[in-house]
């Protein structure tokens, strides 16, 4: 009996052995076939192929004629049409929208952002009184756009009248849109027009009629092929001479009459109205924006019935940067016959864009990091370094806001600067990119610092500024001789690599490119620089499908003239362009999660001060600011060697000198709840960029304004300039000076403007309530400070 106990203890023990050494074996296999499947070469299909040179042209007639469009009875006939003249207005856009939330209105509303057209939106009213249409006989809008045009149509006659006889008397044309619903009727006249709609059809084979005198950026030689999105398309029907069809589609249900092939009716969705009928140009649309066609038409419809003043060149500038180049993780990089493919398509695309060159970015650290295969790619990428572009990121990628001593992102810069004399790869192009954007904006003066010192760097990009959405927001910017240009994502990313695993399916990739987000990216913007990164170039080398079917759709489609240049030189167009956007307008890191990400943890949004005292001179500011610091909670500024008491930040150069610099200025609170900070500049009051600067930076500050007889005020500041030996305030009586005229010395205009514009207080109110509340603007009584402090501070701290 005891032997067979040990028999059996030692078989059960020999099994529990047994199933732990499966155990491990199966938790080895998987851990061995895990490593295998991430590691090993993923298996896939050839790239994509781009998209072909331009199809889906009109059929062609017998002999290679282009067979002529079969147009519906508009046309025919020889039209004088009257040019647009609408010099005696502003150039601003009138936009009706059905509420403030609706889609086509914000559609509309980002167009007109985006191209950077000034606007004014309007809720279109059934009923009331037209907005003010002209001022002092000049007309405040170039352009009516109205987002349902049967709101127009059905304006009470008085309003009907007054926006007619403006359109009339300044030469301003309407847009206007029809959407079709449930409730439409099938066939109807718009009312007051010899114009007739039917509506809720569904059509297809989307013709461009190439008579219409609209088209600019649009060629007229392509045909969307295929039905149209939706059933609820309305077209045009009209037997007068003012309407010439723009855009024309044949109905879905006359498909059955294929065979007669391009002798299929073809019926208008937008037409143009040349005026003919009233004398009121218009352009109406038998749908919204949402088909890629009509944002087209769209904006030369903007172009065409402003004269040209709203309008961008045919010229459009592309950068294509490539970031990371040696740095994408290990299987994802390029090899050989991906380096073989770039310069290929680079080639085809000079066929198309003149001098187009690739723009590489790289890290030396992770040279030789790949697999040998993709070891070998590093190798080309070298051998044929000369025949791109390249930039520099960091060393070892890093991001730069993580470091405060220059010497160490300094040092790092020449680590990278030491490996391209190396490679002999071109070390003066003086363009740079941070990596993920950080210490670009907000700005990490270190960084500007050390590019200056190592690379002489004058340009680089980022997408964060102002914010990085919506895109159409992005500006530039100078700041310590740098050019900050805004830069454009085109969809792909460091994990986008493969066409069919794109996010979405690969149809919103070349959705994307046919009409949408990029297409739209470049038609609306002069000048764009994309970010693209090194693993878009290998795998299915979604960056060469991107780009190569990018640009043969613009040409296709568009009289666009595709264009390139170095980052320097881009940089100076852009500026020539838009000079405006020089000055920066510094916000605050804190109110945007990402800028919060990359700005140093050693800085804080709590030194900036919780409350302005705006002035204007001569009003008690210097009174009321001693009697703020006698309160044990309230801290003012450190003095300036320059200014003294006053930084003057927002109204003169000190702005430039950046928020870093501006923080310098103020302590560190020792309890955030209950400390307050604030500054005293008394030239803020009635400098005019000032409201806009403070609230882009401050936009929770509570602002105090010190107001007195401004007769009172004006003499003070005649008497202070006296004091300081002003020769025109010692030769001229107080009122000699408020009372010259434009014949005047130049110092004592100059004189008189100092002592009466700041007391124009309304306007300057008007200013600072653009960009404030009301309940954050306290105005104090200077009279009633001077004559009971004790009461007015006592209000100031409630």
């Amino acid at each position: 009996m005891g032997l067979w106990k040990l028999v059996r203890g030692v078989r059960q023990l020999e099994l529990h052995r047994l199933i732990l050494a499966l155990i491990i074996f199966c938790l080895l296999s998987m851990a061995f076939l895990a490593y295998y499947v991430s590691n090993s070469p993923k298996i896939k299909e050839a790239p994509p192929l781009p998209f072909s040179d331009c199809g889906g042209v009109v059929a062609a007639a017998p002999g290679g004629q282009r067979a002529p469009l079969f147009l519906p009875p508009f046309t025919g006939r020889q039209r004088t049409v009257k040019a647009v003249d609408n010099s005696r207005t502003e150039p601003v856009v009138l936009v009706f929208v059905e509420s403030i939330y609706s889609q086509l209105g914000q559609e509309i509303v980002a167009i007109l952002e985006s191209s950077r057209f000034r606007y004014h939106t309007e809720v279109a009213p059934s009923k009331g009184d037209m907005p003010t249409l002209m001022e002092r006989d000049v007309g405040r809008y170039a352009l009516v756009i109205y987002e349902n045009i049967l709101k127009y149509v059905n304006l009470d006659a008085w309003n009907r009248d007054l926006l007619d006889k403006y359109c009339s008397e300044f030469g301003v044309g309407i847009i206007g849109f029809f959407k079709a619903n449930e409730n439409s009727l099938l066939s109807a006249q718009l009312k007051g027009f010899p114009l007739f709609l039917h509506s809720n059809l569904g059509l297809r084979d989307y013709h461009i009629n190439p008579a219409a005198p609209l088209l600019y950026i649009t060629k007229p030689n392509e045909v969307e092929q295929g039905p149209l999105p939706g059933d609820d398309w309305t077209v045009f029907q009209s037997n007068h001479s003012t309407y010439e069809p723009v855009l024309l589609a044949v109905t879905k249900s006359s498909e059955a009459l294929a065979h007669l092939g391009p002798h299929r009716a073809l019926h208008a969705t937008v037409v143009q109205d040349l005026g003919l009928h009233d004398g009121i140009q218009r352009v109406l649309f038998g749908n919204n924006l949402s088909f890629w066609l009509h944002k087209l038409i769209f904006v030369d419809a903007i172009a065409y019935l402003t004269g040209k003043r709203l309008c961008l060149s045919l010229e459009r500038h592309l950068l294509v940067d490539v970031d990371d180049i040696f740095v994408g993780k290990e299987g994802t990089r390029m090899k050989v016959t991906d380096v073989k493919a770039l310069l290929s398509t680079q080639n085809k695309l000079r066929t198309l864009v003149p001098n187009f060159t690739f723009n590489l970015g790289f890290s030396g650290k992770f040279y030789y990091a790949g697999t040998e295969e993709e070891d070998e790619g590093d190798d080309m990428l070298l051998q044929h370094r000369h025949e791109f572009w390249w930039f520099p990121h960091m060393w070892s990628h890093m991001q730069p806001h993580l470091f405060h001593n220059v010497s160490v992102l300094a040092e790092q810069m020449r680590l990278n600067m030491q490996f391209a004399q190396e490679h002999g790869i071109p070390t003066d192009m003086g363009y740079a990119v941070a990596p993920h954007h950080s210490g670009v904006y907000p700005v990490h003066s270190q960084l500007y610092e050390a590019w200056k010192s190592v690379w002489g760097i004058t340009v680089t990009s980022t997408e964060e500024y102002p914010h990085l959405r919506p895109a159409r927001h992005r500006r530039g910017f100078i700041h310590r001789g740098i050019k900050v240009l805004p830069r454009q994502t085109c969809g792909l990313f460091t994990h986008t690599i493969f066409y069919n695993e794109y996010p979405g399916g690969s149809r919103e990739l070349d959705k994307s490119i046919r009409g949408g987000e990029l297409f739209l990216t470049v038609l609306l913007n002069p000048i764009s620089i994309f970010m693209t990164h090194l693993s878009n170039y290998g795998n299915d080398r979604l960056g060469l499908y991107t780009f190569e079917s990018l640009v043969k759709f613009v040409q296709c489609w568009t009289n666009l003239r595709l264009q390139t240049l170095p980052p320097v030189d881009l940089a100076e167009k852009y500026f020539q362009i838009f000079p405006e956007e020089m000055d920066p307008l510094w916000q605050n890191p804190c109110h945007d999660k990402r800028h919060k990400d990359i700005w140093s943890k050693e800085k804080t949004c709590d030194r900036l001060p919780k409350f302005l005292v705006i002035g204007p001179q001569k009003t008690g500011t210097s009174a009321l600011h001693s009697f703020l610091t006698l309160h044990p909670a309230i801290t003012s500024n450190f003095p300036s060697p320059v200014t003294f008491e006053e930084i003057q930040f927002f109204n003169g150069p000190n702005y430039h000198n950046g928020i870093d610099w501006y923080m310098d200025f103020f302590p560190f609170p020792s309890n955030v709840s209950t400390d307050f900070t604030f500054e005293k500049s008394a030239n803020y009051f009635d400098t005019e960029v000032v409201p806009k600067r403070a609230a882009a930076l401050l936009p929770r500050a509570k602002i105090i304004a010190l107001l007195i007889n401004p007769v009172d005020r004006a003499y003070s500041w005649y008497q202070h300039q006296r004091a300081h030996q002003d020769p025109a305030a010692i030769n001229h009586t107080f009122h000699e000076v408020v009372t010259a005229g434009l014949s005047a010395s130049k110092e004592l205009l100059t004189l008189q403007s100092h002592s009466l514009k700041p007391g124009t207080y309304a306007t300057h109110l008007e200013h600072w309530l653009v960009h404030y509340q009301a309940r954050q603007l306290h105005i104090v009584d200077g009279a009633l400070l001077r004559s009971n402090p004790a009461l007015v501070m006592d209000g100031i701290q409630r």
